[in-house]
């Protein structure tokens, strides 16, 4: 039994025979209220040494963390994201465990296991520079892999054990570090079988979101931006490992392209230390003992940032839409829903104890018009005279970046995929797709654009002339924010916007980013801006405390045709749905 326990134990038995003691001797001798007041003093005497034992951490301790079921932003509240994510880390759990055990002269070290993860590059940028501040605090680091990537490719999973000290890899597994795989999935070939007709338009020639719906391939301006993304993440991992490993950036190519190694030809080839069993990994990290999960290890030490003055944290992930967010059990996903972001800013705002805020963004976008609800409140809390630093995770991109854009600086990792400033919008006309089914529909309009709206058909003349002046009118509007807020000029953020996607380190050059890093720096600059200095504690306050994503809505109506057309167009384009109205979206784009 551990020590903790036994002590635990024997407190507990001696505390209640404290009580049973206490009790006897106040009844017998002292007025009843006296015997109830001492009763209460020695309960809370118990839970308070009780409370004392449970949070004692051993010295020599070593924080354990699992990655193989992956790694979230964020999980949200309500029971179904909470079951479909139970196994996964939260990104910032993970982080905040490292800052605090690095200055901990309690915790001797850190022992992680990974490999199978599929853990996006951001994700995984920001856990790199978690392991290598806690490297700085010269505690031992080890990283154990039964496999990288048993039956496919774990290029990013291995870019993150690459940052610990020493690897161990399972002799029965192997290192798949076959490179990236850009890849964009299209629908064009689905819709063409059931007889849906796409009738989108965009702005401009790189706004990608629409061709996953209009093509059957790339076209090439998809191509050109889409390799230059994934071009600049894959030197971003083979100089990030070249740099861990000590290794020259050739020679590491050289071992992707030979990809999947053995064992014995990944430790010849310098990418892991030894080849060794799970127990072994972590004898060579510490007593066994004295490992202590990073969950349990934050409820005992507590987060850093726990005391001080007040910097928010404020969360936007997730597609971008009005009003409330949604959890989709489909996709597994989250939504950004405008009211509740635009609400925790007017909370922050009116909070007189918080002094900046930290707005952390994970999108891909979204709905146009909840994006400029976001922004307007990015732009008011500034006004309001509270600084806001904006933090990129793996993807802040078209709606993302526009929520973005009035802030006081914007942090982004070098492979996070953001600008692709842009619009796209339309709808799929179902009507011979129903016809296919033997349901028919007639129409009487009155007004030159009544069915602009009406999904059986595609667009009249007319309305295609209003789509165009419209789609016109957010990407111009769109360019304008970017300008203002960047301090550039319209034709500056034309000639890097025309819906191209870029990397943050792409970003950073051209001005679409201030600096490069993470949740981290964002931190560190929120202080900067609000005065403080930069060894004054603080404290960092999620705004709002807890959010519940509530079950999806529907705006279908009681109709069933109207349901069931809705439903089947949900099932055919739930993966990179353009959605309806104006939409400042990404396309999916796997990178793997």
């Amino acid at each position: 039994m551990k020590l903790a326990r036994i002590l635990q134990l024997v407190a507990t038995v001696a505390a209640l025979v404290l009580v049973i003691t206490l009790i006897a001797w106040a009844v017998a001798a002292l007025q009843l209220w006296w015997a109830v007041l001492i009763l209460f003093g020695a309960i809370i005497a118990i839970f308070g040494i009780v409370a004392l034992i449970r949070r004692r951490i051993p010295h020599g301790s070593v924080i354990e963390i699992d990655l193989d079921a992956g790694v979230v932003e964020r999980r949200g509240s309500d029971p179904i994201s909470k079951a479909m994510t139970r196994n996964a880390v939260a990104l910032r759990d993970v982080v905040d465990a490292l800052d605090r055990g690095a200055a901990d002269p309690r915790i001797s070290g850190l022992v992680v296991r990974l490999g199978n993860s599929g853990i996006e590059i951001g994700h995984a940028q920001e856990l790199r520079d978690a392991v290598h501040r806690f490297r700085r605090s010269d505690k031992k680091t080890v990283a154990f892999a039964e496999a990288f990537g048993e039956s496919g490719t774990a290029t990013v999973d291995y870019y993150l054990a690459a940052a610990f000290e020493t690897i161990y890899l399972q002799s029965m597994g192997q290192l798949s570090v076959q490179g990236l795989v850009a890849r964009a999935r299209f629908l064009r070939g689905v819709f063409d079988k059931f007889g849906l007709v796409p009738d989108f338009d965009h702005r401009k020639e790189y706004k990608a979101a629409m061709y996953q719906f209009t093509e059957a391939r790339f076209t090439d301006p998809h191509r050109e931006a889409l390799a230059a993304v994934a071009g600049d993440r894959f030197s971003q991992l083979i100089e990030g490992i070249a740099a861990d490993r000590s290794l020259d950036p050739g020679s590491v190519e050289t071992l992707v392209d030979t990809s999947p190694l053995t064992t014995e030809e990944a430790l010849a080839g310098g990418l892991v230390d030894h080849i060794g069993y799970r127990d072994e990994a972590f004898e060579a990290a510490g007593e066994r003992s004295k490992f202590i999960f990073h969950d349990r290890y934050l409820k005992k030490a507590g987060r850093p940032h726990r005391r001080g003055r007040q910097v928010a944290l404020i969360y936007g992930t997730g597609s971008i839409n009005r009003g409330s967010s949604r959890f989709d059990p489909l996709t597994g996903g989250s939504s950004l829903g405008a009211d509740q972001v635009a609400d925790a800013f007017r909370k922050a705002i009116a909070d007189d104890k918080i002094e900046a805020i930290v707005f952390r963004v994970d999108s891909p976008g979204g709905s146009a018009v909840a994006s400029e609800v976001v922004r307007h409140e990015v732009s008011r809390a500034r006004v309001q005279g509270k600084p806001v630093i904006v933090s990129m995770s793996n993807v802040a991109g078209s709606g993302g970046y526009w929520v973005a854009v009035d802030a006081d600086k914007i942090v982004a990792h070098p492979a996070t995929i953001t600008g692709s400033i842009g619009v796209v919008s339309g709808k799929l006309a179902n009507r011979e797709a129903w016809a296919r089914l033997g349901v028919t529909f007639d129409q009487i309009p009155f007004g030159k654009n009544a069915t602009y709206g009406v999904s059986q058909d595609t667009f009249s003349d007319s309305e295609r002339q209003r789509h165009k002046v419209l789609l016109d009118d957010v990407y111009d509007r769109f360019v304008q924010r970017v300008a203002s807020g960047r301090n550039l000029t319209p034709e500056q953020v034309e000639a890097i916007a025309r819906g191209r996607i870029w990397t943050g380190s792409q970003g950073h050059a051209s001005g679409l980013v201030d600096e490069l890093g993470g949740l981290y720096e964002a931190i560190e600059l929120a202080k900067e801006a609000a005065g403080i200095s930069p060894d004054e504690k603080i404290r960092v306050s999620v705004v709002p405390r807890e959010r519940t994503l509530p079950r999806p809505e529907t705006n279908t109506g009681s109709d069933p045709i109207q349901q069931a057309t809705a439903a089947i167009i949900d099932i055919i384009t739930t993966v990179g749905d353009v959605g309806s109205g104006l939409q400042a979206r990404m396309p999916v784009m796997r990178s793997r």
